[in-house]
């Protein structure tokens, strides 16, 4: 082992390279210890930033020990950490355990993070050299590699959104050859994600490489056909024909995505059509204010909606194209974020359709900012998060938990197509579109911060205090929400109307869409 000695009154310099196989370093020194367990308990502390209970470390660290013989293996390893480093670079007492406080942590995880967070997308997507940890693992410690993979797959998740940042750059200002390279990078991230190989054919072909182009369709295509089956969309076969006849094009023009700050964060959202009234769709749990239109169903019912007026799509804080660092999008904080949005788009008063979990915060929005508010309609919607004795048709507390460490496990997939589109289930462009959606808008370790708002949402004392005119839509099959919980809003927002349409579909785009455009159109032209 490489003995690595510091000065007593100078920190500890323990440098952490963690995009790939772990490279640590203290004061320069390679670090050499005898198991991966040791590397890993220092990688750990070093991402809590702060005191860890033992018993998590020990649990984490032997999952199939019992509780004392896995502390004596932690003492073990906290022994041969400090006879490699020659000092007590780990402090523990008999509860908590964590990094000394002479040790100065540099960590390219850190930097990425740092970056970020000061909108420094190149740089970061450079810092970014491979997966988190990519190739470390401990086959017999579980929940190990669980957190690693949280941690790697909420990682991944940031890079993905840096890299459309910086597509979306690179061609505003006809960087072409940027705007190839790193949509190349998103098709790395994400092979089966069809709107990356659309940019990076874009890319191409608005540079001149019109052999490329046809290249990567054709790859793209081949691609599609050979993993999923389909082929590929209207919209990415209209933009390899771009020569051919307009009905080819796709059908609703481009619109640029734009972002507003609000509380430090930057909410992305754009526009569709140009009608003389406002209507503000606030999504559910996922969005993406690019990818939506990916769908052909989603993508008809806005063409429909855009005939009414002038659409406006933002994704949520925490999600899709907004900045998600410790986003967490409680009901006033998506309401600020629509307050915000609409500024941004010169809006003055819009029909809100709050869909689903958009539901709370546009329940919030219309008791706060009623001035704002040409009629609130809730789709598939609910006023509280988690059951309770006077609210018994939601989830328990337990059965909600249990259900997030399932989705954050299948993340990536279709996940619960059955429950939300049941008419869409068998359709294999929808499966592959909601799966590249849910891969692009989140990660699973962000996505637990945003559905762990929603289990704790209870806006009931705000139904009351709602003055503005006020539409329930429910599908009365709905498998994700049950009708119960349009009723208790009808019931208790002052004139509500209820409207029980039928169906399963908690999606308002899936099934039949014409109850939702015809109660827009109603309040469109009063």
């Amino acid at each position: 082992m490489t003995k690595v000695a510091a000065k007593a009154d100078l920190p500890f310099r323990l440098r952490l390279r963690l995009f790939g196989y772990p490279d640590v370093s203290v004061n320069d020194a390679a670090l050499q210890l005898g198991e991966r367990r040791a590397l890993a308990l220092i990688i750990y502390l070093a991402a809590a930033k702060g005191p860890v209970p033992r018993e998590t470390v020990s649990a984490l660290l032997w999952p199939e020990a019992d509780g004392e013989t896995a502390r004596v293996r932690l003492r073990r390893l906290i022994y041969k950490i400090r006879q490699a480093v020659r000092a007590d670079i780990v402090e523990s007492d008999r509860a908590n355990m964590r990094l000394s406080e002479r040790v100065a942590v540099d960590s390219d995880v850190a930097t990425f993070e740092n970056l970020l967070a000061r909108h420094g997308f190149a740089d970061a997507e450079r810092v970014y050299a491979s997966d988190f940890l990519e190739g470390f693992h401990l086959d017999e410690a579980s929940d190990l590699e669980e957190w690693i993979f949280f941690r790697r797959e909420a990682l991944r998740g940031r890079l993905v959104h840096a890299l459309e940042r910086l597509i979306q750059s690179a061609f505003e200002e006809r960087r072409f050859a940027d705007a190839a390279k790193f949509a190349g990078r998103l098709v790395e991230c994400d092979p089966l994600n069809e709107a990356a190989h659309r940019q990076l054919i874009r890319a191409a072909a608005e540079g001149g490489d019109f052999v490329s182009a046809r290249r990567h369709y054709q790859f793209c295509a081949d691609l599609l056909q050979r993993s999923l089956g389909v082929s590929p969309s209207e919209e990415t076969r209209a933009l390899q024909h771009a020569h051919a006849a307009s009905a080819s094009q796709p059908l609703l023009p481009a619109s640029v995505v734009r972002y507003v700050a609000v509380d430090g964060l930057h909410v992305a959202y754009r526009t569709v059509g140009d009608g003389p009234v406002d209507i503000l769709l606030v999504p559910g749990f996922v969005s993406h204010v690019e990818r939506t239109f990916e769908d052909e169903h989603c993508r008809r019912w806005i063409e429909r909606v855009a005939k009414l007026g002038r659409v406006i799509l933002f994704d949520r804080r925490g999600v899709g194209l907004s900045d998600r660092a410790e986003a967490c999008p409680t009901p006033e904080a998506v309401a600020r974020d629509m307050a915000a949005v609409l500024d941004a788009a010169q809006s003055k008063r819009a029909i809100v359709v709050g869909a689903s979990e958009g539901g709370p915060g546009s329940i919030f929005f219309a008791a706060r900012y009623p001035g704002r508010v040409r009629r609130l309609i809730l789709w598939g919607a609910m006023a509280k998060g988690c059951r309770s004795p006077d609210y018994p048709f939601a989830l328990d507390s337990q059965q909600f938990d249990l259900w997030l460490r399932r989705i954050t496990k299948e993340w990536g997939g279709a996940l619960d197509l059955r429950t939300f589109a049941p008419s869409l289930a068998g359709d294999a462009l929808t499966q592959q579109w909601w799966a590249s959606l849910l891969r692009a808008a989140s990660s699973p370790g962000s996505m637990r911060t945003v559905l762990s708002a929603l289990r704790d949402v209870d806006v009931r004392p705000l139904l009351p205090q709602i003055p503005v005119p006020t539409t329930v839509m429910h599908r009365k099959g709905d498998r994700a929400v049950r009708m119960e919980a349009a009723v208790y809003m009808a019931e208790n927002i002052p004139d509500a109307r209820l409207l029980l349409v039928e169906g399963e579909d908690h999606w308002f785009w899936a099934g039949d869409q014409e109850p939702l455009i015809r109660e827009i159109e109603a309040a469109a032209n009063p």
